[in-house]
């Protein structure tokens, strides 16, 4: 498995993003630009960089919904690059913590920009460059009190997964009972995930507009997390799944980008043809879409 990317889903602005986004940072790239003919029209999935993290980004149309149970963290220097970064942010956007001094931070803000991507934003000294930016989880709803089982789950699914720093509410900070970890971070490989219990229940539970992309070596990695993370089959579409926390997957094996980058218009079609009709992606099939066998 190379490393996890993040997958942002878009109503019909995922290039304006993506260029707004890589703006803003100064080690940012796009690594792949891939059109796809759909009904609709046109579609496209654009893979970049931001802070040596991966993400990818596409048009999902109008029921994708964004909130803030996802939510992007940066680490930064200096109060006047907290500053600086949320100002462009905050741009046609929601403040939902305003910019200020906090317990835990000396220069923070927490804001959603106007495509509906929600940052926190903190003055954090002397963090690893793969850490300036890391994907925050927070878990409300039906799924509060669900990070420790979340946890364990993933550092059994992973085989590169390790425990880092683990806090947990002490008596009376919570107002909700179920909420137990108020701060936990989670390694896979060289990513770093931050989970947490909303210390008030919330509502805002996740969205497949955020989900996690594993692109998979081989068909039988494909099967191995498909097997260990699915756990709702009425989720179950196209390579996405719903795991047991209500986190959206998808699981792509790296052959299906070779297919769709040298496949003709005509191949390309028949290749999605196929695909929206599997479940768990079928590599050997989609190849024999490709050429039209079977």
């Amino acid at each position: 498995m190379r490393q996890i990317v993040t997958q942002l889903c878009f109503n019909d602005q995922a290039e304006e993003a993506v260029a707004f986004y890589m703006s803003l940072f100064d080690n940012s790239e796009v690594t792949r630009t891939m059109h796809y003919p759909m009904p609709q029209g046109d579609a496209v999935a654009i893979d970049f960089t931001l802070e040596n993290q991966a993400f990818s980004a596409i048009n999902g149309g109008p029921d994708m919904k964004m909130n803030a149970s996802f939510s992007l963290m940066v680490a930064l220097d200096t109060a006047e690059e907290v500053d600086a970064l949320y100002a462009k942010l905050a741009e046609g956007g929601t403040d939902m913590m305003e910019l200020g001094e906090y317990p835990f931070s000396p220069r923070y803000a927490w804001v959603a920009d106007r495509f509906g991507v929600s940052w926190q934003l903190m003055l954090a000294e002397n963090v690893p460059a793969n850490h300036k930016i890391r994907v925050s989880l927070l878990f409300a709803g039906q799924y509060c009190g669900q990070t420790q089982a979340t946890l364990d789950h993933y550092t059994a699914v992973f085989p590169t997964a390790t425990l880092g720093h683990v806090n947990y509410y002490g008596e009376g900070e919570a107002q909700d009972d179920r909420a137990k970890i108020n701060y936990a971070e989670l390694n896979i490989g060289d990513q770093q995930l931050v989970l947490m219990d909303h210390g008030f229940g919330g509502t805002e539970e996740f969205s497949e507009a955020w989900s996690f992309l594993i692109v998979a070596g081989a068909q039988s990695e494909v099967d191995y997390y498909w097997e260990k993370l699915s756990a709702n089959p009425d989720a179950e579409a196209w390579g996405w799944l719903q795991d047991a926390h209500g986190i959206s997957w998808q699981i792509v094996p790296q052959g299906y980008y070779q297919i769709m980058e040298t496949a003709k218009e005509d191949q390309k079609k028949r290749v999605l043809d196929a695909m929206f009709k599997m479940k768990k992606l079928d590599i050997a099939k989609l190849e024999n879409a490709k050429f039209g066998i079977g």
